[in-house]
C-alpha cells in the first residue's frame, strides 16, 4: 500500500506538476515584490504630493499610547509609534498593500484572459477550394473544370 502511495507521489511530482507549481510560486514571490516596489516607491509617491505631502507609510491612528509616553503625544513616524509601544491603525501600509493586490489581480486577470484566447481559439475553416493549375483562381473542390479559363482539371 505504501509503496504504491510513494510510486503515484513519485510519478506526480516527476510529470513536472510539482515543478511547474513550485516555478509559478517562485515567479509570483518575485513579482510580488516588484509590484510591492512599484507601489511603494513610484504610484505612492506621487499620489502622496498630490494630496498635500502624505507619506502613506506614516499614515496612522493610534490606538493605544505605549507605556511611558505622555496621554496625547503626537508620533511623527510610524516607527516612532512602534517604538514608543503604542498600538496603531497603519492605514498607509494597508493602502500600499490594497494597491499592490489590485495590480496582482489585474496582472492575473489579463494572464488568465490571454490563456482563455489561446484555449478557445477558431478552429481553422475547412479546405473547400482548390487552385486552377493554369489560371490560379481558386474554384470548388469537385470542380472538373475551372470557370474561369474552361482548362479540365482531372
Amino acid at each position: 500500500m505504501f509503496k504504491s502511495f510513494f510510486k503515484e507521489f513519485r510519478d506526480f511530482a516527476v510529470k513536472g506538476n510539482v515543478i511547474d507549481m513550485a516555478v509559478g510560486v517562485i515567479i509570483g514571490a518575485a513579482f510580488g515584490k516588484i509590484v510591492d516596489s512599484l507601489v511603494k516607491d513610484i504610484i505612492m509617491p506621487p499620489i502622496g504630493v498630490l494630496l498635500g505631502n502624505v507619506d502613506f507609510t506614516n499614515l496612522f491612528v493610534v490606538l493605544k499610547h505605549g507605556k511611558g509616553s505622555v496621554e496625547g503625544a503626537h508620533y511623527l513616524t510610524l516607527a516612532a509609534a512602534q517604538q514608543a509601544g503604542a498600538i496603531t491603525i497603519n492605514i498607509g501600509i494597508f493602502l500600499n498593500t490594497a494597491i499592490s493586490f489590485i495590480i496582482v489581480a489585474f496582472c492575473v486577470f489579463l494572464l488568465i484572459k490571454g490563456i482563455n484566447k489561446l484555449k478557445h481559439a477558431p478552429a481553422p475553416k475547412p479546405v473547400n477550394t482548390k487552385s486552377c493549375p493554369f489560371c490560379f483562381t481558386d474554384i470548388p473542390l469537385k470542380a472538373i473544370k475551372c470557370p474561369n479559363c474552361t482548362a479540365d482539371l482531372k
